[in-house]
């Protein structure tokens, strides 16, 4: 017998009592965060650090991999007809099985009684990460050990399950009070800083523009969404594309190419080139830089892209469809590009594939499985997918990155 003895679960402290400690220690953590830390950071990145800090892990056994051990040793026994008579008890060398079971998770919960449970609760050794329950009788009977070992572990599970019915809605509830948190300390220390109206940039709506594609609206103020730093550097506003904006420039480019999906045979000629061309010329159209008639230009091997204050921010990509490895190599390209302020991105593909459905599938299968790749995607359209990146020079620096796939046939 290698473990100490069997101790009775879930009946050290009340679950109402756990979630309201976790719920206050939670809500207060946001607070000891370092202001350069946090405004450096993306929000997401925060809440799923503190999350995974204040969560209730319910555990989960994994029986699959339980490994059972058999030993020799004293055990109890109840013998009423014995001359020995002692209440029926006495100590007889007999047979001892331990069935140690592996488990995921937090193990104080073991001691935790759920809001719901009964008069019954279970007897086991937790020893690290594992449980260890533990069948003895004067000879084994694998039968009756089986089914004594099973039972007990039926019951602790039981109890599990009467854990996670509480505990899976208060995760879901600290997520929410935590970005709440997160969010309303990043106002409080940029207005503090008194840096809030230099944070943003707007693009300003040519008076001329034909309202073809998309009318210009008034911009709004954006809250950055920035790295960790390795060392807690100073906090530094710099311009950024609103999302506002960001959502317009997509739209023109899926305007557009709706066009040259309605009128195969005037673009079937086209290259990536020509069609970049009468992109630039949209959104040229439409929006105007600070400083020249063009916002939208091209540079080295970029396709489209903004650029403010001498800084990057935002950059697309024109492709054929040429199968998914070359897909997952023009997003390598794409991230490539991107300086570590670079923040939102667009990928756009167009396919002379009869079977669109297909490459759509082999789009978001490409995207999802790529290394880079945080989360997502949100649908913005049934061929328009939007995803968080990290930058390939610091993962906590997100980007916006937009995959946009549309059918231009051939003829």
């Amino acid at each position: 017998m290698r473990y100490g003895q069997p101790e009775l679960l879930f009946n050290k402290t009340g679950m109402h009592d756990v979630m309201y400690r976790q719920e206050q220690s939670a809500t207060a953590a946001p607070g000891g965060i370092n202001e350069n830390v946090l405004l450096n950071t993306p929000t997401e990145d925060l809440v799923e650090e503190l999350v995974e800090r204040y969560r209730l892990n319910v555990p989960v056994l994994d029986r699959a991999n339980a490994e059972a051990e058999h030993s020799e040793g004293p055990v109890e026994v109840y013998d009423f007809f014995s001359r020995d008579y002692d209440g029926g008890r006495r100590t007889v060398q007999g047979s001892i099985v331990e069935l140690t079971v592996p488990y995921t998770g937090d193990r104080g919960l073991f001691d935790v009684q759920p809001t719901t449970f009964d008069s019954g609760p279970p007897r086991a050794q937790i020893d690290g990460n594992h449980v260890v329950v533990r069948h003895s009788d004067r000879e084994l009977k694998p039968e009756e050990a089986n089914k004594a070992l099973n039972g007990v572990l039926d019951v602790i599970e039981r109890y599990l399950t009467w854990q996670r019915a509480t505990a899976e809605p208060f995760n879901e509830r600290i997520k929410v009070r935590l970005r709440e948190a997160i969010e309303a300390r990043k106002v409080k220390v940029l207005k503090d800083r008194n840096s809030v109206a230099n944070l943003g940039f707007k693009l300003k709506g040519r008076a001329d523009a034909p309202k073809t594609y998309v009318a210009p609206v008034v911009r709004k103020r954006i809250v950055p969404t920035l790295p960790k730093p390795v060392a807690q550097s100073t906090f530094i506003p710099e311009p950024m594309l609103d999302d506002q904006t960001y959502s317009e420039i997509l739209k023109i480019i899926e305007n557009m190419t709706l066009v040259m999906e309605r009128s195969p045979s005037a673009f079937a000629s086209m290259g990536e080139e020509d069609i970049r061309q009468h992109f630039l010329v949209q959104l040229n159209g439409q929006f105007e830089g600070a400083a020249t008639g063009e916002t939208f230009n091209f540079t080295g091997k970029t396709d489209i892209l903004i650029r403010v204050d001498g800084r990057n921010i935002f950059i697309a990509e024109c492709k054929f469809w040429n199968g998914p490895k070359a897909f997952t190599e023009t997003i390598d390209q794409l991230l490539g590009y991107l300086s570590w302020r670079d923040t939102k991105a667009a990928v756009i593909i167009f396919s002379r594939n009869r079977d669109f459905s297909g490459v759509l599938k082999s789009v978001e299968e490409a995207t999802d499985a790529h290394p880079h790749k945080k989360r997502g995607p949100t649908r913005d359209g049934d061929t328009r997918l939007r995803y968080i990146f990290g930058n390939p020079a610091d993962h906590n620096r997100e980007v916006f990155l937009t995959i946009m796939a549309f059918n231009v046939p051939s003829t």
